[in-house]
C-alpha cells in the first residue's frame, strides 16, 4: 500500500513539472506580442542567460546585438544594443521578442527562437532537398528564461 502511495504522488509530482512546460505550439501572446506565462514556471539562470547570448553555437545574440560590458568580438550591430533592455521592456515583452520577435516586430529579420512550425521553405519546391518541417526550436524553454533573466539584469546605471 505504502508503494503505490509513493508511486502516485511521485507520478503527480512528475505531472505538475511536466505540465508547467509550455510547448512552442502552446505558447499565448497578447495583441502586442509579448508572452506573459514562462515558459517553465520557472525563474530563469541569469548567468546561464548570459552564456548563450554570448555562445554563437547557442543563441548567437552577438552577431546582431552588443552589450557593452561584454567582452565578445566583433559585436553585431544590426540590432539594438541591449544596455539597457531591463528599462525599455518588461519580462514578458522580452519573452515575446524571444519567442517570436515577429510578433512585435513585423518583418524584422531577428530570428524566432521559440518556434517549430510556419516556415516558408523554398529549397523544397526548387531543390527537393531542404530539410524537413520536423525540427525543435532553437532554444528551449529554459534557455529563453536563462536569456530573459540575464536581459532583465541591463538596466541603465
Amino acid at each position: 500500500m505504502k508503494l503505490s502511495t509513493l508511486t502516485a504522488a511521485a507520478v503527480m509530482v512528475a505531472g505538475v513539472a511536466h505540465a508547467e512546460m509550455v510547448a512552442p505550439t502552446k505558447v499565448a501572446f497578447t495583441e502586442d506580442g509579448a508572452v506573459e506565462a514562462s515558459l517553465t514556471g520557472k525563474a530563469g539562470d541569469a548567468a546561464k542567460g548570459a552564456e548563450v547570448y554570448g555562445s554563437k553555437k547557442l543563441g548567437n545574440c552577438v552577431a546582431c546585438h552588443e552589450i557593452t560590458t561584454q567582452d565578445v568580438a566583433f559585436p553585431g550591430n544590426v540590432g539594438p544594443q541591449l544596455d539597457g533592455v531591463a528599462d525599455r521592456w518588461n519580462e514578458a515583452e522580452l519573452r515575446g521578442i524571444l519567442v517570436n520577435s515577429k510578433m512585435t516586430f513585423e518583418g524584422t529579420v531577428m530570428p524566432a527562437y521559440y518556434k517549430v512550425d510556419g516556415f516558408t521553405r523554398p529549397g523544397k519546391a526548387y531543390t527537393g532537398k531542404a530539410a524537413d518541417d520536423t525540427f525543435g526550436p532553437l532554444l528551449s524553454a529554459e534557455q529563453i528564461e536563462d536569456v530573459i533573466a540575464f536581459l532583465m539584469t541591463l538596466k541603465e546605471e
